[in-house]
């Protein structure tokens, strides 16, 4: 391999553009975690990576506070939720052993983003397949440089980062006639994740119309597709009624009558309404249009000219276009992913017939024009606040945090952490989440109960709400301020009512333990931080608090003062 890199200009390019990839997005990613800007879905996924590692497979006290049964019911969240209800990913098991040696969330943000740099070598190779080196190299720097591969891998951990990996190999093993690899790559496809057997459903329909593979073909389609509706019809609502009751409704819901649905009945809502399907692929036209040239804009948009990219990605892409959602169209989320495999596959057959043209310098010059624009423009987004330090939350009014800012109100932080025992309950605020999760009780402030392993409802004893973040992005973020006028009051009733001791307050970060006596600088430095949260609500009016929970609060600072001076203890 020494002797081909050296001998071998393209070869080296390709290596290269992997290795820098996969250097930046560590060093992005991870820095995202520490200085807490990974999110909630870390949390999710770390909590079910850490139950998982204890036997407890798939269970998460996270993932239950946004089941159905908590969101739409009124229940309490429980510990002993088994998310295969929400979405079924039985591959995550294949990386638990590596968890289990090092149980942490970062392992699990190092781990998709060598799923993601593996990915385009396996890509490399494909393309090898049927292209020369030049063309391999350059489609493999595409795949490292598409904002449909940055922005999700930039983010948190998710289940979709294993698609194009095993779709690649998947791909490769086509071509090579290593039906035991194809076979084997189609099962864990579809054990990824529910929905992945549609793309998997396109390689079928590709095999079809191609001609070159027609029955196998058709038994990947009747695979892929009896896998869907078993699963999602039989299997899944056996944990919880989520597919039905929640995601069905929220993607799909316009195609549907009622509060529920199942697959079949949406399939059939789609097929006996073909003009409100038509227009949910058009509309919105503006956006539509802008993420099908951000998909295609890091190939030079060949795959818009490839038959083999429509059949295989039209599948996936097509989910996408008809279901509701702001997210569903965002490039710098994970289902972006879902995309990429066949647009690129599509372009290497597309280059394939046409090797000439990438003799032209012309060429040559506009799809490294159309890579470098296409890195530029996921920058400028700053996908999942990763670059936060680097590019503006908010122009307009001007919203942007400091690489210093961001690291001294993480080392506020870490402090407080360490206050948490390892086997605590705790309720903490989303990016606080992740740094919390290898635990059996925890959820996301202000949910503050939940119902154990011994079925008995119970409060958390620990609580850790982030003001700071919330108060400076209020001001551009309409979600963060609603946030804030909800979560300012309940600390004060919780500390009011003598339920929580505030403990300490760091950088606007309020530490609370249930039972405890509250700390009288640390009730001072409240009274001082709550004085200087300026939140204008929906109604325009500064945030305040009820004159009773003023006083409530006043008059517990006042007796734990008393306390702190006698000596006595809480």
């Amino acid at each position: 391999m020494w002797l081909k890199l050296k001998k071998n200009p393209w070869f080296r390019l390709a290596i290269g553009a992997a290795i820098a990839f996969f250097c930046v997005s560590a060093v992005l990613t991870l820095h995202r975690y520490y200085s807490f800007y990974a999110s909630y879905d870390q949390g999710i996924f770390n909590q079910v990576f850490w139950n998982g590692s204890h036997g407890r497979f798939f269970q998460s006290s996270l993932s239950s506070a946004l089941s159905t049964n908590v969101v739409h019911q009124g229940e309490l969240p429980t510990v002993y939720y088994h998310r295969l209800g929400q979405h079924f990913t039985p591959a995550l098991l294949l990386w638990l052993p590596l968890y289990a040696l090092f149980p942490s969330p970062v392992t699990l943000t190092v781990l998709q983003v060598t799923l993601v740099t593996a990915a385009g070598l396996v890509l490399y190779v494909l393309a090898r397949h049927y292209v020369n080196e030049a063309i391999a190299a350059f489609i493999t720097v595409s795949f490292y440089g598409a904002n449909a591969v940055l922005g999700p891998t930039w983010g948190n951990f998710h289940d979709i980062c294993q698609i194009p990996l095993y779709t690649f190999t998947l791909l490769l093993a086509m071509e090579k006639r290593w039906w035991w690899l194809f076979w084997l790559m189609a099962v864990v496809l579809l054990m990824v994740r529910e929905d992945a057997g549609i793309g998997l459903f396109g390689v079928g329909v590709y095999m079809v119309l191609s001609r070159r593979f027609p029955r196998r073909g058709l038994a990947v389609c009747a695979l892929s597709f009896g896998y869907i509706l078993i699963l999602t019809n039989l299997i899944m609502p056996l944990f919880s009624e989520d597919i039905s009751e929640r995601f069905m409704i929220e993607r799909f819901g316009q195609y549907a009558e009622g509060d529920e649905a199942s697959t079949l009945e949406i399939i059939w809502g789609i097929l006996s309404n073909p003009l409100r399907l038509i227009g949910e692929l058009f509309t919105p036209l503006g956006r539509t249009i802008a993420y099908l040239l951000g998909q295609w804009l890091p190939l030079a948009f060949v795959p818009a000219a490839s038959g083999a990219a429509w059949s295989i990605a039209g599948f996936p892409l097509l989910k996408l276009l008809i279901a509701q959602g702001q997210s569903v169209l965002s490039i710098n989320i994970r289902y972006a992913l879902t995309v990429v495999p066949g647009l690129f596959y599509g372009a290497i057959l597309w280059w394939s017939v046409r090797p000439q043209l990438f003799e032209k310098t012309a060429v040559r010059q506009f799809w490294t024009f159309c890579i470098a624009l296409s890195v530029l423009i996921t920058i400028s987004a700053n996908p999942n606040r990763t670059l936060s330090f680097l590019v503006p939350d908010s122009i307009d009014p001007w919203v942007k945090v400091s690489l210093s800012r961001q690291w001294e109100h993480a080392r506020a932080i870490y402090p407080l952490l360490d206050r948490v025992p390892e086997d605590a309950s705790v309720s903490a605020t989303t990016y606080i989440v992740p740094h919390l999760s290898s635990r059996r009780e925890i959820l996301r402030f202000p949910k503050l109960e939940l119902v154990t392993d011994e079925g008995t409802a119970e409060r958390m004893e620990y609580v850790l709400v982030d003001l700071w973040r919330l108060n400076t992005y209020q001001v551009a973020f309409k979600h963060d301020r609603a946030r804030l006028e909800v979560m300012v009051p309940k600390i004060e009733n919780l500390v009011a009512s003598g339920e929580y001791g505030l403990l300490e307050l760091r950088d606007g970060v309020v530490f609370l333990e249930r039972g405890a006596s509250s700390n009288p600088e640390a009730l001072q430095a409240w009274e001082t931080y709550r004085g200087e949260l300026r939140v204008e609500s929906s109604q325009h009016r500064p945030l305040m608090l009820h004159q009773r929970d003023t006083e409530r609060f006043d008059a517990a600072r006042s007796r734990y003062s008393a306390i702190s001076a006698s000596g006595e203890e809480g």
